[in-house]
């Protein structure tokens, strides 16, 4: 029960400072991403750890779960943004130019991320069922080798198509995909910090 907390609670975390971050693009040895990209691939791990211990229904409803939080967290920081700073109380107009929502690229990511989360745990349900339960790290490897470059194609077209040049696009397409593989590296030993759940769904 802790550990489906502890896990549940870190996914949704990781997914809202992957979203505030995606606000701003940045140059990583030369390829154009935008920052979410340096935590968001985490989820992916964390998910799949999910699926370990809240099956394959729990799993899909953290997905729409955090979903919702993201769009509320957009929603409230442009709301928070409208209201007039007290510059009495050392406030400027300057919290709002950073965090108010550029919607277009917050409903990019939040699709973008639905989509892929569900081809990722549909990806790590057919490995475990129907190729192996052993060797665990393959999982990971798998379920985002499918759902890393799905999101990275998702995110680049739907934030940014027409309104950059496409060579652009395809740009931060790629550097998303090259920094979201090295960080599912990193991350795949979280896929061992939790036991297997009894039952799948």
């Amino acid at each position: 029960m802790i550990q489906s907390i502890i896990v549940s609670i870190s996914y949704v975390a990781a997914q809202m400072l992957a979203d505030i971050a995606s606000l701003q693009i940045v140059s990583v040895f030369g390829l154009s991403l935008d920052a979410g990209t340096f935590i968001y691939p985490i989820t992916f791990t964390l998910r799949d750890v999910a699926h370990k211990v809240v099956g394959l229904k729990g799993v899909r409803t953290l997905i729409f779960s955090a979903a919702v939080v993201n769009l509320f967290m957009a929603l409230f920081f442009w709301f928070v943004s409208l209201l007039p700073p007290d510059a009495a109380a050392g406030s400027s107009e300057i919290w709002g130019r950073v965090l108010a929502p550029v919607w277009r690229i917050t409903l990019a990511s939040i699709v973008a991320e639905v989509v892929a989360e569900l081809i990722d745990t549909e990806a790590y349900r057919f490995w475990i069922s129907k190729i192996t339960k052993r060797h665990q790290w393959a999982r990971v490897l798998v379920s985002n080798a499918f759902s890393v470059p799905i999101d990275s194609l998702l995110f680049s077209f739907l934030a940014f198509y027409a309104s950059m040049p496409v060579q652009s696009v395809w740009q931060i397409f790629w550097g998303n995909v090259v920094l979201k593989g090295v960080v599912t590296v990193f991350s795949m030993p979280l896929i061992y910090t939790v036991k297997e759940k009894e039952n799948e769904d």
